[in-house]
């Protein structure tokens, strides 16, 4: 089965990715490790992971908005320091 996985998004982009057998019923699923690598564990679908690449990209798009509005906490913060 394959999956896109959004846990990485900002950093790594959308992947897209083949996992052993379906969801356990907590929504996990396992990567195939590929060439003797370790396995990857992605919990909570529509979170994590995702079934289409809509959905995927949805989840990207909420994440990089989160992220720039946390950046500009950041940067108010910085602004209003006076030494």
């Amino acid at each position: 089965m394959k999956v896109f996985v959004t846990k990485y998004a900002l950093t790594q982009g959308i992947l897209e990715v083949e996992v052993e057998g379906e969801p356990t019923q907590g929504g996990m699923v396992i990567s195939v490790p590929q060439s003797g690598e370790y396995k990857d564990y992605f919990h909570g679908e529509g979170k994590d992971w995702h079934r289409t690449l809509d959905a995927a990209r949805e989840q990207a798009e909420k994440m990089r908005i989160a992220k720039i509005e946390s950046l500009k906490k950041s940067l108010t913060k910085f602004e209003r320091l006076k030494f």
